[in-house]
């Protein structure tokens, strides 16, 4: 029959109480012990990756379930490599996927909104594979500290603190509407800047010893997201920082908070667009080039950036994000194309 409703009550008061409770320091031993930083064979990832490079190159090279006078089979395929790209690399996934097609002049995605919604969701599947693919021993060891501290009405573990942490920055991201677009140069630019000077700060913390509150927080900043150029995981890294994660941390801790949010999207999104509605003709093709390109692209972008952040800094993305802000100024100053996305 189950509990009353004040059982409930004290259920979940009990679970919060215990999740902020724990919010106290965690020794650097502890923590470590938690984020072990396993990373796969980079010659499984890199195979893994070159491997659904190819199937997807052949399926457009075939020009599989195309047709003529909509979004190309290669077209889907940069948009994919694009997606896994700038998805998982602070630099603004939407941005890219709006600039990719301005610089290109494509008006297919722009001129049919209910398509571009629909293939949107392909795309952030394909990452979302990528990144649970990736992650997978994380991703069990946290659903079954999550799952470990709900039963025993607890948080006790590091393990189970990480899990908290990140259901707790979740939740500003699941709440929040949908925005009007920005300017994406002054975006790329502002938040180019916010993260060097984030990345200044010392590293003195790993994603154990952050904090709910923190956590939260960090969940809170992921709403800027929504106004390309900013990008989700540049913005969940700078604050990361801010809160003085070490680089690592930072952005394992972004690819984890992507996985509840755009697991949600694409389940909401693909049951509104996809199951609900009948797909336009000649989307089946674009659709699994541009998935697979995504996720194989994404497997080597988390591999890279990982790697990197082992021995550097962000600055190479500061610099990046400030460049390529000028050069769409430049080109909206030259007339070569319009201000218009």
């Amino acid at each position: 029959m189950g509990l009353p409703k004040r059982g409930h009550l004290e259920h979940a008061s009990g679970l919060v109480t215990a999740a902020l409770a724990s919010v106290r320091p965690v020794g650097a031993t502890a923590a470590t012990a938690a984020e072990s930083g396993r990373r796969l064979r980079p010659k499984l990832v890199y195979g893994t990756a070159a491997l659904l490079l190819l199937i997807a190159a052949i399926l457009a090279a075939a020009d599989v379930g195309e047709k003529a006078g909509r979004l190309s089979d290669w077209q889907a395929f940069v948009l994919g490599v694009t997606q896994g790209l700038t998805e998982l690399l602070p630099i603004s996934s939407s941005g890219h996927l709006i600039l990719v097609p301005w610089i290109a002049d494509w008006h297919y995605l722009e001129a049919h909104p209910s398509f571009n919604k629909t293939f949107d969701v392909a795309l952030h599947l394909g990452t979302l594979v990528a990144v649970v693919a990736y992650f997978w021993e994380d991703v069990v060891r946290y659903v079954r500290a999550w799952f470990h501290s709900v039963r025993q009405r607890a948080v006790t573990t590091t393990d189970e603190r990480i899990a908290w942490w990140i259901f707790a920055a979740t939740i500003p991201a699941a709440i929040a509407g949908a925005v009007g677009e920005e300017p994406i140069a002054i975006f790329l630019a502002v938040f180019a800047i916010l993260l060097w000077l984030a990345d200044r700060l010392p590293q003195e913390r790993r994603i154990g010893q952050l904090g709910f509150w923190p956590a939260f927080l960090i969940g809170v900043s992921q709403i800027l997201a929504l106004m390309p150029g900013v990008s989700r995981s540049g913005i969940t890294i700078t604050t990361g920082r801010f809160y003085r994660l070490d680089r690592d941390a930072a952005a394992r801790f972004a690819f984890l908070l992507l996985i509840p949010i755009v697991f949600g999207a694409v389940v909401y999104k693909g049951i509104k667009h996809v199951v609900l509605e009948s797909l336009p003709a000649g989307s089946v093709g674009p659709f699994i080039v541009g998935t697979l390109a995504a996720a194989a692209v994404g497997l080597v972008a988390i591999e890279l950036l990982l790697g990197y952040l082992r021995r550097h800094d962000y600055t190479p993305f500061v610099i990046y994000r400030l460049v390529l802000a000028g050069a769409i100024l430049i080109v909206i100053a030259s007339g070569w194309r319009s201000a218009h996305f």
